[in-house]
């Protein structure tokens, strides 16, 4: 499996779906990208999830969600942590990105210009409110250490910028 591969039943799919994650709950876990692989062997489902970075504390969380969410749903299971490859920003999906915007949070950038923002001061973060990229960096911080905390200079609203991640 390489490391944008999954190998997930689909039937586990809609189960999976529903587990948010506890620190944004407009996404699900599947949108996050962090489900890795997700089999049943035996009546038991396994699932392999990976952390959007290492220590991340809502890991114990959503080990605990999908077990339940699974429980519910006639499963018991096993769900394993892995570290390799190393979660990155590319794995949020499509509609992932657009909850994030709707939700007020920054979708990541690429590379390049993640570091432009965050080292160089340049404004193409887009205002999650008004869409001005007349924006600038408050704190490499925000309401989580994966993202920075931005300030819209047109509608004056802060909001946050998922940090990318590779």
């Amino acid at each position: 499996m390489t490391a944008t591969e999954q190998h997930i039943e689909k039937e586990l799919v809609p189960i999976l779906e529903q587990v948010s994650d506890p620190e944004i709950p407009v996404l699900s876990i599947m949108d996050m990208g962090v489900v890795r692989s997700a089999i049943i062997e035996n009546n038991e489902a396994k699932i392999q999830i990976t952390p959007t970075y290492s220590g991340c504390p809502a890991m114990d969380v959503i080990g605990d969600d999908i077990k339940k969410a699974l429980l519910d749903a006639g499963y018991q299971s096993q769900v394993e942590l892995i570290l390799s490859p190393a979660w990155t920003t590319d794995w949020i999906t499509p509609r992932g990105r657009k909850a994030l915007e709707d939700y007020g949070i920054a979708a990541p950038l690429d590379p390049i210009s993640d570091k432009a923002v965050l080292l160089e001061d340049q404004r193409i973060v887009k205002c999650t409110i008004c869409g001005s990229q007349n924006t600038k960096l408050v704190s490499q911080f925000g309401s989580t250490a994966c993202k920075a905390l931005f300030k819209c200079d047109d509608c004056q609203e802060p909001f946050d910028y998922f940090k990318c991640l590779k």
